[in-house]
């Protein structure tokens, strides 16, 4: 990651992971033979304040559902 701010958004990329571990988003299972897994990728956004300026870096990890 070659971003400017890379060490804020991998600091909300963790939070995001560590969100999802304890929410018990997935449950982690062998795929059944011949099925190919659904991809996912990081979304990433700045908020910004009233004034422009950043207020938080979030993250997203969404599943690639186009490609079933």
């Amino acid at each position: 990651m070659s971003d400017i701010d890379s060490d804020k958004w991998l600091e909300a990329m963790k939070s995001e992971m560590d969100s999802m571990g304890s929410n018990q988003v997935w449950t982690l299972v062998d795929p059944p033979k011949g099925a190919r897994p659904v991809g996912c990728k990081w979304v990433y956004k700045r908020k910004l304040g009233a004034d422009g300026e950043v207020t938080a870096f979030k993250t997203r990890l969404v599943a690639k559902g186009y490609t079933q």
